[in-house]
């Protein structure tokens, strides 16, 4: 798997803005087959930083409802939270 088809896009929430900014963490949606290791080589090599960890979450499919009769689902999806060393940023999510 090549590395710009790991990452499929970033998790822009109040949850992953405060990780970014207190403890150098940045969450990223990744492909279903990806595992720790392509995921550290993709952030590596697209935002050029050094990845100290990732944790990687199997987020699972979950069911909605609008009004009475209709029911939606939301995709299951694979979720990464990379830390990054100390010094190291993404400017992709400064300012958010």
């Amino acid at each position: 798997m090549h590395v710009y088809d790991v990452l499929k896009r970033p998790i822009v929430t109040e949850k992953s803005n405060a990780q970014a900014d207190a403890d150098n963490q940045y969450t990223f949606q990744v492909d279903r087959r990806a595992n720790k290791m392509q995921v550290k080589d993709a952030v590596e090599t697209v935002f050029k930083v050094k990845v100290m960890e990732v944790n990687i979450v199997n987020v699972p499919a979950k069911r909605g409802r609008y009004g009475r009769r209709i029911v939606t689902k939301q995709p299951a999806y694979k979720k990464a939270v990379v830390t990054l060393a100390s010094g190291n940023t993404i400017e992709y999510f400064e300012g958010v």
